[in-house]
């Protein structure tokens, strides 16, 4: 499971024109699940969030996690994180889940947030989405699940 953490002041998704997710301050994340990604992969990336100190503190270090500022997420599905691009130059997807199983695990990785944040917005799995990200620093950090699970 690969995801793009984006800390933001604010950020919205919309399908069609109408919003259908938003956050306040806090954590803008793509997420692309992977072919043999189960819940473990999400438990092992939601915690590592939740407890990332990327937030600045009252001396401008950054300090804070979401959780310490009370901050809010928003969580959109990008199955192209998951690119092949090492030949040719039309990458391929193959890596990605079936959608299905990739949308149980986005939506059981975004419940994972919602217990301990005061508000998870989300996507709409596999729809045309325009978002709307402002960022805050910027702050931008890459996380594989694979990297926080000892097992692989």
């Amino acid at each position: 499971m690969k995801a793009v953490l984006q800390r933001v002041k604010r950020s919205e998704v919309k399908v069609d024109g109408e919003t259908v997710g938003s956050c306040g301050a806090g954590l803008m994340i793509l997420l692309g699940v992977a072919v043999g990604d189960t819940e473990a992969d999400a438990d092992a990336l939601a915690a590592k969030i939740l407890k990332l100190r990327i937030f600045e503190d009252e001396n401008g270090k950054m300090n804070k996690s979401i959780m310490d500022i009370g901050g809010e997420a928003l969580v959109v599905s990008q199955f192209t994180l998951l690119a092949n691009y090492k030949s040719g130059n039309r990458p391929d997807y193959l890596a990605s889940e079936k959608p299905e199983r990739a949308n149980e695990l986005y939506e059981y990785f975004s419940g994972l947030l919602r217990s301990s944040l005061s508000h998870v917005g989300n996507g709409v799995f596999g729809a045309d989405m325009e978002v709307t990200i402002i960022n805050d620093g910027p702050v931008t950090i890459v996380m594989d699940s694979g990297d926080l699970i000892k097992s692989r």
